[in-house]
């Protein structure tokens, strides 16, 4: 079965950073887009970061854009969302996903930034 495990949320002063991690198993990493998406509380699922699988082409959502990074590890299987100048609009459960749509996904890592 595939599985991914997000770690690396937290609280946070607007203006900080963190890092989450996702390792994935079940199915051949290296060989896949990664995606990270978030949901804040009564918002919509919303794709945050994407990554090719060689790790060089990225997308951002414009929210986002300057400010979040995303890198993969294939050999450990493990793609990485860097979270900087975090704003309280970031508060949200984020989830490293296998699709833009979210629809298999992690059990998420809570980030929330206090203002």
């Amino acid at each position: 079965d595939v599985k991914l495990v997000e770690s690396g949320g937290g609280l946070v002063q607007s203006g900080g950073s963190l890092r989450l991690s996702c390792v994935v198993s079940g199915l051949l990493f290296g060989n896949t887009w990664a995606y990270w998406v978030r949901q804040a509380p009564g918002m919509a699922l919303e794709m945050v970061s994407s990554i090719s699988p060689r790790g060089d082409v990225q997308f951002h959502a414009d929210s986002v854009k300057g400010r979040f990074t995303a890198s993969r590890d294939n050999s450990n299987s493990a793609h990485f969302l860097q979270l900087n100048s975090l704003k309280s609009e970031d508060t949200a459960m984020y989830y490293c996903a296998l699709d833009r749509a979210g629809v298999v996904k992690g059990q998420g890592t809570k980030v929330t930034v206090s203002s």
